[in-house]
């Protein structure tokens, strides 16, 4: 039994890199870390453990965490602003 295989490769230029930027300083008084959950099961069982990470390797300041409303929906205005105002860097996370 003979059939014709065709294989198709799709390949795309490889993407042209920026610059590096130098690498971002922690300030004195540690990182403020931002926690969003998207209030799935086990989400906050989960960003809690990245934070206890977080918190073994680098000093940090503050942590704010908030929690979205509904797993479907974006995360509202006042929330992201919220995290844009008092955290340096935030992580985000869905579990079950």
């Amino acid at each position: 039994m003979n059939q014709k295989v065709t294989l198709v490769v799709p390949e795309a230029p490889a993407p042209v890199s920026g610059a590096l930027l130098p690498q971002r300083r922690i300030k004195p008084g540690g990182v403020r870390l931002g926690v969003l959950d998207n209030s799935k099961g086990n989400a906050d069982h989960l960003l809690a453990m990245v934070v206890a990470g977080v918190r073994a390797a680098l000093p940090v300041a503050s942590v704010v965490s908030l929690r979205k409303g509904s797993v479907s929906l974006p995360a509202p205005k006042d929330i992201l602003d919220r995290l844009t105002a008092e955290a340096d860097v935030v992580v985000s996370a869905m579990a079950d």
